[in-house]
């Protein structure tokens, strides 16, 4: 029977180190890349519906992840679908708000620990929500974080992200401007795209050295970083290669001002089954620009309707979608 889970039981189902791995088997598996095909939006009278979808290549499971817009209210929902790929039977339902944040994270530290500076990281973290959060605990998974400084404009949510990360043990300092949260880091973290789409990072800020991780510009209405720190990257790794370079305000606003990155951009999958070698000087800027992916959203929920199984968790849909022969 089709399982069904709620964000509650996705959040007792998760496990950072779990998650990575499923990702890193994932992408390893993804040989086609007509397994992942481009997302499809649907947009009218400034609502939208996104559906990504894949078929892994592990014969495991195979399904899509909606998510529906409406913009008045700024609401959403997310919703992923869960296949055998041997029956086409509906495995599982999930609530995918909380696997969103999950599997964004958890694929950022991913290419974080392939792409960031060998030793312990000083973070630069820009923005105090959901996504930063759950960025620095996906990081302290896989990589030792030896300080973590954030900004976000208010200081309640910066002293509450301090808080509420207090059990990592590791140094959080609230950073009253995004210039003192960045000087000396060694990887900087985007997760607070701003309400007018105005770039919160600007790349005269870099460093060095640095590794920098871009989430929120993922359709072409979004800025999270400007043109200057794209021209600036040595490198540039995205999970989707092409929806970054065409579909992102960012990289279409860089393109705009005549900055042309063709011949340093390649993508996380060729990173992750060491095709290509990613960073390859302690003093380049590095890049890792993502707009999310099915593969991303199908590992991480299969984790966690396998582990829910084993469990107990979830509940069972109480009639069955019948697949049909033709």
């Amino acid at each position: 029977m089709t399982l069904l889970l709620d964000d509650a039981a996705v959040q007792s189902t998760f496990d950072w180190k779990l998650a990575i791995t499923a990702l890193r088997e994932a992408y390893a598996a993804a040989d086609d890349e007509a397994r992942f095909p481009t997302r499809i939006i649907a947009r009218g009278g400034g609502n939208w519906v996104r559906t990504l979808s894949g078929v892994s290549g592990d014969s495991g499971l195979m399904g899509t992840k909606v998510i529906a817009g409406a913009m008045g209210p700024r609401q959403f929902s997310y919703l992923i679908s869960l296949f055998d790929q041997s029956s086409a039977e509906l495995v599982a339902l999930l609530d995918g708000n909380s696997i969103t944040g999950y599997r964004t994270a958890a694929t950022s530290a991913l290419a974080a620990a392939a792409l960031a500076v060998p030793g312990s990281l000083d973070v630069c973290v820009i923005g105090s929500g959901f996504e930063a959060k759950k960025h620095v605990r996906a990081l302290a998974a896989v990589r030792d974080l030896k300080s973590v400084r954030v900004h976000s404009p208010r200081a309640e949510s910066r002293a509450r992200f301090a808080g509420e990360l207090g059990d990592l043990g590791t140094v959080i300092v609230p950073a009253e401007s995004p210039q003192a949260a960045i000087a000396g880091a060694s990887l900087v973290i985007c997760a607070a795209r701003s309400y007018d789409e105005t770039p919160i990072l600007l790349g005269e800020w870099l460093e060095p050295g640095m590794t920098v991780v871009s989430i929120g510009s993922t359709v072409r209405e979004q800025r999270e970083v400007d043109a200057e720190v794209i021209r600036r990257a040595d490198v540039v790794v995205a999970d989707v290669v092409e929806e970054v370079l065409h579909d992102t305000g960012d990289l279409i606003a860089a393109r705009e001002a005549g900055i042309d990155i063709s011949d340093r951009i390649t993508s996380l999958a060729g990173l992750v089954g060491g095709i290509v070698p990613g960073r390859t000087g302690d003093r380049q800027i590095v890049l890792y620009k993502s707009v999310g992916s099915a593969v991303q959203d199908l590992a991480v929920a299969a984790m966690c309707a396998r582990r829910a199984r084993e469990s107990g968790l979830g509940i069972e849909l109480p009639i069955r979608i019948q697949p049909v022969h033709k």
